[in-house]
């Protein structure tokens, strides 16, 4: 009798273990290179995060970090979006102790795994061509919201286009802005 209700509870534990083990979050690996991406999927969350700026309405085009935008279905940096980044790689080489984080975003069309690939791909762009202007790459972060994010929910290019965009965020080290 002891041994069936042993037996019994071991079967419960391992059947809740093994429910349990379903539940936890998948790595993923994006950038092909065999590592875990799992910052490309979700961003900081802490107080000072760029989803907390968010949070608070930090979406306005003030400051020296201005956004950059981006064509449907594309990453490459359209020439406005240079003159927009060496003003900001200008800004930074003021300002060396700053860090930076670049939120890559996309418009709501689009399945979310895509949107978040394409949003990651979005960010890298904007900190290669910054990496070009003499801006160290250990200053410079990126991270992806896809489509999570988006400035306005109209049905609408003008309104999708807006939220084609790169975030640029001082997360340390700079001036309040």
């Amino acid at each position: 009798m002891i041994d069936r209700l042993m037996i019994a509870v071991l079967g419960v534990s391992l059947l809740t273990a093994l429910s349990l083990q379903g539940c936890a979050p998948m790595a993923s690996d994006m950038s092909g290179d065999g590592s875990s991406d799992s910052r490309v999927q979700t961003a900081r969350m802490g107080s000072g995060s760029s989803l907390d700026a968010l949070r608070r309405g930090g979406e306005a085009e003030e400051g020296p970090l201005k956004n950059i935008y981006f064509d449907f279905d594309r990453y490459g940096l359209k020439s406005e979006s240079r003159e927009t980044l060496k003003a900001s790689a200008d800004w930074l080489k003021q300002n060396p102790g700053t860090r930076l984080e670049i939120e890559g975003h996309c418009d709501v069309r689009g399945t979310t795994e895509y949107n978040l690939a394409l949003g990651a791909r979005r960010a890298q762009a904007a900190k290669d061509y910054l990496m070009t202007l003499g801006i160290s790459a250990q200053r410079v972060f990126t991270v992806s919201y896809g489509k999570e994010l988006p400035v306005c929910r109209d049905q609408s290019e003008a309104c999708w286009q807006k939220s084609r965009r790169d975030r640029f965020v001082v997360t340390s080290g700079g001036p309040a802005l």
